[in-house]
């Protein structure tokens, strides 16, 4: 136990949030791996209280920490104590592995900190231990909702997931968390203390935090109630750009996903980009994430299809939306469905099917600007420069779009061709060019 209480004297003495949220990670870090069973293995039920607090008094000496503040912590090493014990049975996989009861005991983490903040005076720099009790607890409900439904043992796996694909399962346990969550997203945004001292500089981690869960639930529609608290506090909030960066990318990527699901495309590319532009170069999954969706936009608003070049680091995009791009450029609609058909379940779960296949019409649009170019000129008159055709029978669109659609292709009557014609003209997007 000595090692975590010699790092949370340090963290006080310094002001090191960082360092003292190390110490309620429920991960032994690689450089003590050992760390989590020599904590639950340094006291017992009927000892531990009395240790810790030893512990908290013996590292922080000097530091003068007040009663309550003293006491507030004591409760979170408690609970951490009690969390951390189950947590190490249930991944030793004994016949009292319980992933429920895992997520009951950090619960009971994230409230004594909720107390901490509320009554026990634990000061603004500590923040990063709220960003730790919510990041476990969103992953210990995951756990635990995963072995409802199985009803069988389930293993940690802390690593990063894609959260934007959602889990239309039973989720009591992450419902429950995004709850909890949203005390700890009201703590934080309902602090008045002064913005240097202020909680409010864990608000976009914990937002994003509850975008994670709600995308997870698949209550997508709940994260505009948490945009709309923030753009009601948007005066007494800390500049954005003074944020970490980290902080700034995640969320720009979800607002403009959100956006994205609603059709606002215009307004969904500018936070796509935004977060594009400001991720890290060598954060290769997360820029592939914001490409997912930022190259529908483009298509959508641009017209403008991926590089080659920018899709040459990730594979994954690469096979999805080549084949499309190609059979867009080339005005393949048979190419087009089958592209489609090929990668839907992946478009689907996503949820970017809809928008692809408006690619579609952008297809049609370029067979049918082969059709004009193919057209030639008509005869000079006067000795005046030639001039493309301008009148094109519309057998010629409709012989184009049954070459199109290759051999199994419906004949389109004359009628069916013009209000193909009509659409285009429509939209303002005859004869322009993909880039």
């Amino acid at each position: 136990m000595d090692s975590i209480f010699e790092a949370f004297g340090q963290a006080q003495a310094i002001g090191n949030g960082n360092l003292l949220a190390t110490t309620i990670t429920p991960v032994s870090p690689p450089e003590d791996p050992e760390r989590l069973h020599t904590f639950r293995n340094g006291a017992n039920v009927f000892s531990v209280q009395h240790e810790i607090r030893d512990l908290i008094h013996a590292n922080t000496h000097g530091m003068r920490l007040p009663k309550a503040e003293t006491n507030a912590w004591l409760d979170v090493y408690l609970a951490y104590w009690k969390a951390i014990g189950e947590i190490l049975t249930t991944e030793e996989g004994t016949s009292r592995a319980d992933w429920n009861k895992v997520y009951e005991t950090w619960k009971e983490v994230a409230n004594a900190l909720i107390r901490g903040y509320s009554s026990g005076g634990f000061q603004a720099w500590s923040i990063p231990c709220l960003y730790v009790a919510g990041k476990y607890l969103r992953v210990f409900a995951i756990k635990a909702d995963e072995q409802g439904r199985k009803k069988g043992p389930a293993t940690f796996n802390p690593s990063f997931q894609d959260d934007v694909v959602g889990d239309f399962g039973k989720n009591e346990k992450l419902e429950d968390a995004a709850r909890l969550m949203n005390r700890i997203f009201t703590l934080c945004i309902s602090d008045r203390a002064p913005l240097e001292e202020s909680r409010k500089w864990g608000i976009y981690y914990i937002t994003n935090l509850l975008f994670k869960t709600y995308f997870k639930l698949n209550s997508i529609g709940l994260s505009k109630n948490i945009l709309r608290a923030l753009q009601a506090t948007r005066t007494d909030m800390p500049p954005f750009e003074s944020f970490p960066k980290s902080h700034i990318v995640t969320f720009k990527y979800y607002v403009g996903v959100i956006l994205f699901l609603e059709e606002d495309y215009v307004k969904a590319e500018e936070h796509l980009t935004e977060a594009w532009q400001t991720c890290h170069a060598d954060a290769q999954k997360n820029r592939e994430l914001i490409l997912t969706y930022l190259i529908p936009c483009h298509l959508l608003t641009t017209h403008t299809l991926p590089s080659t070049s920018l899709l040459r680091p990730y594979p994954r995009l690469q096979a999805l939306f080549t084949p499309l791009s190609h059979c867009i450029r080339r005005g393949d609609l048979a190419g087009f469905d089958a592209a489609m058909v090929a990668g839907e379940a992946e478009f689907v779960k996503r949820r970017i099917y809809l928008t692809l296949e408006r690619g579609r019409d952008i297809a049609l649009r370029n067979l049918f600007r082969k059709v004009f170019l193919a057209g030639g000129f008509e005869e000079a008159k006067g000795g005046g420069p030639a001039v493309r055709r301008t009148r094109i029978p519309v057998s010629e669109f409709g012989a184009a779009i049954r070459v199109g659609m290759r051999e199994g292709g419906e004949r389109m009557e004359s009628d069916e061709v013009e209000c193909l014609l009509a659409n285009m003209i429509y939209k303002v997007s005859s004869f322009s060019l993909v880039a």
